[in-house]
C-alpha cells in the first residue's frame, strides 16, 4: 500500500535518521544569527498567501487591541490594529520542539515554527500533549528498526519528536499504572491519519513482540499489520483530495499481556461510506478492491479472478464503479493485488472464504448492469436478459442464488401487512434503486464480515490479556461540491473530535495547573 514501510536488503544497516530528528549546528547557528528585535519585530497578516509576514513595529502600542500600529516590511508600509498583530519569538526558539515553550503564542508563530521545522526535514513537533505531524509525501527513513531503538524505554523529553514518542509513552503508562491507553489520531483529509495509525501499531508491534517465532506459524504482529492491505482495499478510495483516503473509521485495541509482551488486537469499525459504492463524483474513485480484480496478478489467483468472478476486461462495462477516476497515478492496483493475496494468506482465510470475497465483490460490479424494462403499459418492471451471459445471472450465480428468484425479489417483492404477506409491484425506477441498496448492502456486510474475521485471527487465546493500547483513526474532513449524509457524519465526528481536543488540552490542563496550586 501507498506508505508501507520498504526494508533495506539484509545486511544492509538503516540509513542514520539525525537530520530527520534534530536541526543541524549550522541550522542553529544561521537562526541565533537572525535579526530580531525583541520591542519592534512583529508579525502581521498577509491578504496574498493567507498567511503572515514579518515586519517592524514603527508606532502604535499592542498593549491596545484597538490601537493604530504602523508596520515597516521591507520598504513598505502597513497599518493594523494592535488586535491583528502579533510578536515575534526571540531566536533562540527558532524551531522550537514543543510550541508550549514559545514566549510567545499566537497564529503566526505556530505556522512560522511548523513551517521552518517543516523546510528543515523536522516533520514531528509537540504542542503540549499532542505531537503534530506534517505530510511530507515523501519517504524518510523515519520508521526503522535503528529509529525505534532510539525511543525505546525512553521518556518524551530525552527524545526529539517523534509519533513513536506518544506510542512509547502510552505503552509505558499502560505497564506501570496498568491502565487501558488510547491515542487519537485526527486531520483533514490525506493529512497521513492512516499511515500514522500504521506507524503506532508496527512500533508496539517491535516492542512488544511476544518472541514466539516459529518457521511454520506466522507470528501475531505479522497479522496484525497484515490486516492493513485488506482494510484498505475494501475500505479505503481515491478522493478529491487523497488518493488513499479512509472512507472509515476504526478503533484498534491492541491488547497486551502483564509483562508487556503483545497478546491480540481487535478491530472495530465506523461510519463505511456506502454511496461511493454505486455512485462517484468525476475525480474520484470507488473502493480500491474493485479496480484490483481486473489486474493481470489475479490470473495466477485461483484458475484465474476474472474467470472465477465471470468479469471482462474492461472497467467501463461496470457503471457503478467507472463514473470517476478508474486509474490512479499513485497506486499500482496490480502490486495492490498482491498485497491483498499475501495479506489474506498470512491472516489464515480459508481458500473458499477468500474466493467468496473476491466473488461477492464482483457480485457488486455487476448488478450495476442489471437493466429493467417497461412490461406493456403497465408501470410494472421486467428484466428480460437472463440468459447465461447475461449481468442478471453472473450476479445471481456469483451470489449463489438462483436468477429468476432473484429478479422477481427485485420486480416483485414481497411485504408484510399486518399478519399477511403481500406482493407488491415495482416500476423500472424502484426496482434499479433496489438493485443499489442491495449492492451497497452486500458490500456493507462483506466489510464487517472482513473485520470480524481479522479480529478472530488476531486474538492470541493462550495469552492472558490485562491491558490494551488503543488507537483512533476516523475518515478525513472533506467539503465535496456534493456532501452526501455519510461524509456530513463523518465531518460531525470531525468537529466533536476537535471540541474535545480544545477541551483537553486549554480547560483540562488549566484546571490542572489551577489544582496544583
Amino acid at each position: 500500500m501507498p506508505g508501507h514501510i520498504k526494508l533495506t536488503k539484509s545486511g544492509q544497516p538503516d540509513p542514520d535518521p539525525s537530520e530527520f530528528l534534530v536541526p543541524s549546528p549550522e541550522m542553529k547557528r544561521a537562526d541565533m544569527n537572525k535579526a530580531y528585535d525583541s520591542q519592534k519585530s512583529v508579525w502581521i497578516p498577509d491578504p496574498k498567501t493567507g498567511g503572515y509576514r514579518e515586519g517592524l513595529l514603527d508606532s502604535g502600542s499592542l498593549d491596545d487591541p484597538a490601537s493604530k500600529c504602523l508596520v515597516f516590511v521591507a520598504h513598505e508600509k502597513f497599518t493594523h490594529k494592535a488586535s491583528e498583530i502579533g510578536k515575534v519569538n526571540p531566536p533562540k526558539f527558532e524551531k522550537c520542539e514543543d510550541m508550549v515553550n514559545l514566549t510567545f503564542l499566537n497564529d503566526a508563530s505556530v505556522y512560522w515554527n511548523l513551517k521552518t521545522r517543516y523546510q528543515a526535514k523536522l516533520i514531528h513537533t509537540y504542542s503540549g500533549l499532542f505531537v503534530v505531524v506534517v505530510n511530507p509525501y515523501k519517504r524518510y527513513p523515519l520508521y526503522t528498526h535503528r529509529v525505534a531503538k532510539v525511543y525505546l524505554g525512553k521518556r518524551r523529553n530525552e527524545v526529539p519528536p517523534h509519533l513513536w514518542a506518544i506510542a512509547e509513552t502510552a505503552y509505558r503508562g499502560m505497564l506501570n499504572n496498568a491502565k487501558n491507553q488510547a491515542m487519537l489520531i485526527t486531520g483533514e483529509s490525506g493529512a497521513g491519519k492512516t499511515e500514522n495509525t500504521k506507524k503506532v501499531i508496527t512500533y508496539l508491534a517491535i516492542v512488544a513482540s511476544s518472541g514466539k517465532k516459529s518457521d511454520k506459524k506466522v507470528s501475531l504482529e505479522d497479522q496484525i499489520v497484515a490486516t492493513n492491505p485488506i482494510l484498505e482495499s475494501y475500505g479505503n478510495a481515491k478522493t478529491s483530495r487523497n488518493d488513499n483516503s479512509s472512507r472509515f473509521g476504526k478503533f484498534i485495541r491492541i491488547h497486551f499481556s502483564g509483562s508487556g509482551k503483545l497478546a491480540g488486537c481487535d478491530i472495530v469499525s465506523y461510519l463505511l461510506e456506502k454511496s461511493r459504492i454505486t455512485e462517484q463524483q468525476e475525480v474520484e474513485r470507488s473502493y480500491h478492491i474493485f479496480y484490483q480484480l481486473l489486474q493481470e496478478f489475479g490470473s495466477t489467483i485461483g484458475e484465474g479472478l476474472k474467470e472465477l468472478c465471470h468479469l471482462s476486461d474492461d472497467i467501463y462495462d461496470y457503471n457503478f464503479v467507472s463514473q470517476g477516476k478508474t486509474k490512479v497515478e499513485s497506486i499500482d492496483d496490480n502490486e495492490e493485488l498482491e498485497f491483498t493475496e499475501d495479506a489474506f494468506n498470512v491472516l489464515g482465510f480459508q481458500e473458499e472464504e477468500k474466493f467468496d470475497c473476491y466473488k461477492l465483490t464482483a457480485a457488486v460490479m455487476t448488478f450495476g448492469e442489471i437493466r429493467f424494462a417497461q412490461k406493456g403499459r403497465d408501470e410494472q418492471a421486467e428484466c428480460q436478459e437472463v440468459g447465461s451471459d447475461s449481468f442478471a445471472f453472473k450476479a445471481a450465480t456469483l451470489c449463489g442464488i438462483d436468477v429468476t428468484s432473484m429478479i422477481k425479489a427485485f420486480c416483485k417483492p414481497r411485504i408484510k401487512v399486518g399478519t399477511e404477506w403481500v406482493t407488491k409491484g415495482q416500476n423500472i425506477e424502484q426496482a434499479t434503486n433496489a438493485v443499489g441498496g442491495i449492492a451497497r448492502a452486500i458490500y456493507d456486510r462483506l466489510f464487517k464480515w472482513l473485520i470480524e474475521k481479522c479480529n478472530e485471527t488476531l486474538i492470541d487465546v493462550t495469552m492472558k490479556k490485562a491491558n490494551f493500547c488503543a488507537v483512533l483513526d476516523i475518515a478525513g474532513f472533506e467539503i465535496f461540491d456534493y456532501n452526501g449524509f455519510e461524509q456530513i457524519s463523518i465531518n460531525f465526528v470531525n468537529e466533536k473530535l476537535q471540541q474535545f481536543f480544545n477541551h483537553h488540552m486549554f480547560v483540562v490542563e488549566q484546571e490542572t495547573y489551577v489544582g496544583e496550586g
